[in-house]
């Protein structure tokens, strides 16, 4: 099969589109044919290493699993020994390492059936930025109706998926974003839009109750400020930072802070649940949410739509489609 390789840490460049073996799915895994794969900064960070401290879990001198891609859609192919909630022809989407070839192995509690009313380029645009918006605004960070929500980074993937659910929940959202993106993200459901290159969050007339920082570049006192007194931030992912920890240090400074003030600080990175994904589905078929692609790239130019991901600041999602 067809699969998009790296043997070593690096940037684009680095990747290759090779025929290897097709994988065999152990016995709780499922083999999808893959369709499509979303593109988003976890690719990034599984190409290149960073922050280094992750390559403890990824691969110390090179990436344990050479083929690229984390999540994507497809017909299921074959099924483990222990899987009994999905069969051959199924069509399905979720967390699926390796997903930029023709096949590759998932867990089976790890993807659901495909939204109905979904191509498979939208549905492989869902799971990771999907279930990090929806876990990033649970609990103390689901705001309520009336709330005033501030999305930082709200024309990436993450944050047109949060914005979406924001006002889908009844708040009032600001979306942060380029020049280029203000159209884009009142398209998501922002009542508000700040053009980070010409104003700051502090300069609203008001504070918000939740922030959701999916930038990894403003400093903790600066969004405190831009908050209520009781409010929620949600710092998430590892965005930014320093080439060993990323935006890890900052994180971890805002929950060791948190107990001490009024104010809730969490850092946050997602975790792949079928649970979530089945959410997701049920909100896409209601027409709640709507996956925004920007772009679609073959297999063959996967390299390309990541340094797009990077250098060309993209409203919503990127796919490969294979």
């Amino acid at each position: 099969m067809k699969a998009i390789v790296q043997d070593a840490y690096g940037p684009a460049d680095l990747l290759e589109l090779r025929d290897i073996d097709r994988p065999v799915p152990r016995d709780d895994e499922v083999l999808v044919e893959v369709r499509a794969a979303g593109v988003g900064p976890e690719v990034w960070h599984l190409m290149t290493g960073r922050p280094y401290v992750a390559r403890v879990a990824l691969g110390l001198r090179k990436p344990k699993n050479p083929v690229r891609g984390w999540d994507g859609a497809g017909r299921v192919e074959a099924v483990g020994a222990k899987v009994t909630d999905f069969k051959p022809g199924d069509e399905v989407f979720g967390n699926c390492e390796g997903s930029f070839a023709e096949y590759a192995c998932a867990k089976a509690t790890k993807i659901a059936l495909k939204p109905v009313n979904l191509t498979f380029e939208q549905a492989a645009a869902l799971p990771v930025s999907g279930m990090t918006a929806l876990q990033a605004l649970s609990g103390k960070g689901r705001p309520k109706p009336g709330q005033k929500v501030l999305v930082i980074g709200a024309s990436g993937g993450v944050g047109s998926y949060a914005v979406q659910l924001a006002a889908m929940y009844g708040a009032e959202v600001t979306g942060v974003c380029g020049p280029t993106g203000a159209d884009f993200v009142r398209s998501q459901g922002a009542t508000h839009v700040i053009d980070h290159t010409r104003e700051d969050i502090t300069d609203a007339p008001h504070p918000y109750d939740v922030i959701l920082d999916n930038a990894g570049l403003r400093p903790l006192p600066l969004l405190r400020r831009a908050l209520t007194p009781r409010g929620t931030l949600v710092i998430v992912g590892g965005e930014g930072g320093t080439a060993f920890f990323g935006g890890m240090s900052r994180g971890l400074r805002a929950v060791l802070l948190s107990p001490f003030i009024g104010q809730n600080l969490r850092n946050f990175i997602s975790v792949a649940r079928r649970e979530d994904l089945l959410t997701l589905k049920n909100l896409v078929e209601q027409g709640s949410i709507t996956p925004p692609i920007e772009r679609a790239f073959p297999l063959s130019e996967a390299p390309a739509a990541i340094r797009h991901l990077k250098q060309g600041h993209p409203r919503g999602k990127i796919v490969v489609t294979v």
